[in-house]
């Protein structure tokens, strides 16, 4: 697995996930990117949604 600054967490294919209220998603794709920002509309799947809520960086 792979963690993204500020990105999804990267795994290699293909994987199970059980989710919190105990049901499973899969995916047989060779990477999987898996949301870290719970701001995906395929949730657990990262959509790349994160990329329209960076925050630019404090200038000096």
């Amino acid at each position: 697995m792979t963690l993204t600054r500020d990105g999804p967490a990267l795994i290699e294919g293909p994987v199970e996930l059980v989710m919190d209220d105990g049901t499973t998603v899969t995916s047989d794709r060779f990477l999987v990117a898996v949301c870290m920002c719970r701001r995906s509309g395929n949730y657990p799947f990262c959509d790349t949604s994160h990329r329209k809520h960076r925050t630019k960086p404090v200038a000096e």
